[in-house]
């Protein structure tokens, strides 16, 4: 049976409210818990901009590397708050995307937060407007960059849609203490944030010559 332990109440918590505001955005949501040998989680979530979202706790998860339901883990986190809970069944095959790297990330910048959380909530009214037939912003306005951020020899090119991942999360904050940090390999693009960070992939894959 899949077992999700914690070292701390607060890291339950917190992973409860990362998977509440990815349940919030998907009813259909489902989070994959991966294990880090220094006795870590990560939870990753395909958010409907996509865009993966991901917040790390401290605890243990087995089978190391699985896929469960986000309604029945908000349940397990949230109702029953254990320090040992079952995460609920294997959707394994309901996992379609393809994690990051864990290694080669290079620090790109540092920018405010506050700054990030302005031109987010800016983004968000001009979407609204801009609502497509489903009641979504098109794709042609999420693809829009917003940020073009250049470091460590890189320029890395920042699109509407993670920062309505980052808002989407519960991330942004109006700190003037709090920064984003921006890092990249030659395919992904990370924003970390104070409650989680979001990864994109730099390019689109080109598709399967047949």
């Amino acid at each position: 049976m899949p077992s999700l332990s914690f070292a701390d109440p607060a890291d339950r918590d917190d992973l409860g409210a990362f998977v509440a505001r990815a349940v919030r955005l998907d009813q259909q949501a489902v989070v994959r818990l991966r294990a880090r040998d220094e006795g870590l989680v990560d939870a990753w979530v395909a958010t409907p901009f996509d865009v993966l979202a991901t917040r790390t706790a401290r605890g243990e998860i087995t089978p190391s590397d699985t896929t469960v339901s986000g309604t029945e883990l908000l349940t397990a986190l949230a109702v029953v708050r254990g320090a040992e809970l079952d995460p609920g069944p294997s959707r394994d095959l309901l996992w379609r995307s393809a994690l990051p790297p864990t290694r080669h990330w290079q620090v790109v910048d540092h920018l405010p937060a506050k700054a990030v959380a302005e031109l987010a909530d800016k983004g968000i009214a001009v979407a609204r407007e801009n609502t497509g037939p489903q009641g979504t912003p098109p794709a042609s306005l999420l693809d829009q960059t917003v940020l073009t951020v250049t470091g460590d020899g890189l320029e890395i090119k920042v699109p509407l849609r993670c920062l309505f991942a980052l808002s989407g999360m519960g991330f942004l904050t109006d700190s003037d203490d709090d920064h984003i940090r921006v890092t990249a390999t030659d395919s992904w693009l990370r924003l970390d944030a104070r409650y989680g960070a979001v990864v994109r992939r730099r390019h689109a894959l080109l598709p399967l010559l047949v």
